[in-house]
């Protein structure tokens, strides 16, 4: 599994219409619209770094609004949710 992060300038206007555009593309599992430097920050999670190509070279800066992007590949995923989630296996009453 890969895990992408992507931050676009979307035009203004248009960070709706690209928002949901983006949430309907196969491999795509959040979309967020953000304050500071970006306004849409995406979350990807496709099998692997060919199918992430695809979807952000063919599909995502293919969408009329975006301007701007830029994609984080991410390593490893350090999260303190995906602790307690692992050690409460059993536990839930």
């Amino acid at each position: 599994m890969t895990t992408a992060i992507v931050l676009l300038d979307v035009a203004q206007g248009q960070i709706t219409p690209v928002a949901e555009a983006l949430a309907n593309l196969e491999g795509v599992s959040e979309v967020h619209s953000v304050a500071g430097r970006h306004d849409l920050v995406v979350i990807i999670r496709v099998k692997d770094t060919e199918a992430l190509a695809t979807l952000v070279t063919e599909q995502i800066r293919a969408l009329d609004g975006i301007e701007r992007s830029e994609t984080l590949i991410g390593f490893r995923v350090h999260s303190q949710h995906d602790l307690e989630h692992l050690f409460s296996v059993g536990m839930e009453e």
